[in-house]
C-alpha cells in the first residue's frame, strides 16, 4: 500500500492548523473588544441603524443559530434571526416598479398633449363612427369579393 502521508498532505495539514489558530486568536480578540464596549455602554441600550441591523441579520443567518448563541453579544440570536426574517419578507412584499420608466415617460409625453386639446374624445369617436358607417355601406353594396374556399384567401 502507498504511503498516505505524502509531503503535500503534511504541508496542507500544517497550513490548515495554522489558519485555525489564527482565526481563534482573532475571535478571542473580538470577544474581548465586545466585552470592553459592553462595559462602557453600561445599562444603556444600543441604537442600531437599519443598515446595521441588515448587516447583522445577513451575517447572522450565514453563521447559524449555534454559533450565534456562542458569539452574539450585542443582541440575542433570536433578535438577529427575526431581523433576517423581516428582511426576507420585506424583499418579497415590496412593490417593484411597473414597466420601464423610460418607455412609460415617452408614452405619457405623447398622450398628455393630445388629451389636453379640446374635443379630442369627440374627434376620436367621430373617426370611429365614420369608419363604421363606411364599412356598413360597403357590406350592403356587396363590393367585397366572396371567398369560396380557404385556398382562395392565399392567392
Amino acid at each position: 500500500m502507498k504511503n498516505v502521508l505524502t509531503p503535500h498532505i503534511l504541508v496542507l495539514a500544517a497550513l490548515a492548523g495554522w489558519l485555525n489558530r489564527e482565526q481563534q486568536k482573532v475571535l478571542e480578540f473580538l470577544r474581548e473588544e465586545n466585552r470592553i464596549l459592553r462595559e462602557q455602554l453600561g445599562g444603556r441600550r444600543l441604537r442600531l441603524s437599519d443598515d446595521d441591523r441588515r448587516g447583522l441579520a445577513v451575517r447572522g443567518k450565514e453563521i447559524g443559530r449555534r454559533l450565534l448563541d456562542e458569539f452574539a453579544t450585542l443582541v440575542t440570536p433570536d433578535t438577529i434571526l427575526r431581523w433576517h426574517r423581516q428582511l426576507v419578507a420585506r424583499k418579497w412584499t415590496t412593490k417593484a416598479g411597473a414597466g420601464c420608466p423610460g418607455v412609460m415617460k415617452a408614452i405619457e409625453d405623447l398622450a398628455v398633449p393630445r388629451c389636453a386639446s379640446p374635443g379630442w374624445l369627440e374627434a376620436a369617436a367621430g373617426r370611429r363612427s365614420q369608419h363604421d358607417r363606411r364599412r356598413a355601406l360597403t357590406a350592403r353594396k356587396g363590393s367585397r369579393p366572396a371567398r369560396s374556399s380557404p385556398a382562395g384567401r392565399l392567392a
